[in-house]
């Protein structure tokens, strides 16, 4: 467990005036562990990609493409989701797609990210295995290179087919283990309880992979709990609704386990009706280890930093010290060394530390 910041450091952070926070949230350094990588897609490579591949899109122009991304709820998301993959073929698609995202990342101040892919949106079109994570793997490499971003991939399992399918998934998968750190849970999440997954993330642990999972978006809070007892996951992707279980917030709060809460989706996805009406400052306030994120990027209106801003705007009970605290979750709940968290939280220390003026 990381320790709380010392009483000397909150008041640091509670002398920082607020008209420094837009630069604090657009500038400080962060990490990003919800990023659905196929999310990324924006139409613009969508339609380079289409025309590369030969593949017909349903969509005469780039400007109605992006007009149809009017969601009512998760399904009608995912739908035009796979539709927009259906572009990738090629293992250099999929490292176009990742470099996309990584330079936007870097422009944010990711110094971390830890990517999800999904292989069966690939496979079960007939993409080798191989393409889908080759050119993940190369992109992860050249993000360091390029941008100096350190970055993972989890390889989730599509919920809405079966646990026979995600076995299959994973076992293909292990010739490349070497490329990716864990495994998560994704897709549509009524109707699909955790526990459907038990022995694809049983064998996923004896395999020494990391363990995550979307629960708590759509579905209620005993998915969340359902993912802890036998998923036996590390983190719980989204998990807004835990805060309809006061039994539920308090575990989460005592085992600091991560959420990692992804705003400006919530609001795109009905969760909830403005970003006003959003839970984020609840779940600080019981002291969870929330993180922001920004999930489907090119669907959901933004990316990471996007998702600061939004944030923050529409709820201004959320200050400097709630934004370090983010920022500070997100290295904490990540997968990285413990070397490598401790320099980019003395770096982030440095940033808002340099925001607060002088004593006098």
């Amino acid at each position: 467990m990381i320790p709380p910041p010392t009483a000397d450091f909150k008041t640091v952070l509670d002398r920082i005036p607020r008209s420094r926070l837009p630069e604090l949230l657009r500038n400080a350094p962060k990490a990003e562990l919800h990023i659905h990588i196929e999310g990324s897609l924006e139409p613009e490579l969508i339609f380079a990609l289409a025309q590369r591949n030969g593949v017909p899109l349903a969509y005469p122009s780039v400007e109605a493409l992006r007009a149809a991304y009017a969601f009512s709820d998760l399904q009608s998301f995912l739908d035009i989701y796979y539709a927009g993959a259906s572009v990738l073929l090629q293992e250099d698609d999929f490292h176009a797609m990742a470099m996309a995202y990584f330079a936007r990342a870097a422009a944010d101040h990711v110094v971390h990210a830890e990517l999800f892919f999904d292989p069966q949106t690939h496979t079960d079109r007939g993409v080798p295995m191989a393409h889908v994570i080759n050119g993940l793997a190369r992109a992860c490499a050249d993000a360091r290179s390029q941008h100096g971003i350190d970055a993972s991939l989890i390889l989730c399992f599509l919920r809405h087919l079966s646990e026979d399918a995600a076995l299959a998934t994973l076992q293909a998968a292990l010739p490349y283990r070497q490329h990716f750190i864990g495994v998560g849970l994704d897709s549509s999440e009524r109707g699909h309880p955790p526990e459907k997954f038990a022995q694809v993330f049983a064998r996923a642990r004896a395999l020494g992979l990391h363990r995550v999972a979307h629960a708590g978006e759509e579905g209620p809070p005993a998915y969340i709990e359902s993912a802890l007892d036998v998923l036996k996951v590390e983190r719980i992707d989204h998990g807004v609704r835990c805060v309809e279980s006061p039994a539920l917030v308090a575990r989460l709060a005592a085992s600091r386990m991560p959420l990692t809460v992804c705003p400006l989706s919530n609001v795109k996805l009905c969760v909830y009706p403005t970003m006003a009406d959003h839970q984020l400052p609840a779940l600080l306030d019981a002291g969870l280890c929330a993180t922001v994120n920004s999930d489907d990027p090119a669907y959901f209106g933004g990316y990471l930093n996007d998702n600061f801003i939004a944030t923050f705007d529409a709820l201004p009970q959320l200050g400097p010290r709630q934004a370090w605290q983010l920022m500070h979750n997100s290295f904490e709940a990540s997968f990285a060394s413990a070397e490598a968290k401790a320099g980019w939280m003395t770096a982030l220390d440095r940033a808002f530390a340099e925001a607060a003026p002088a004593l006098p």
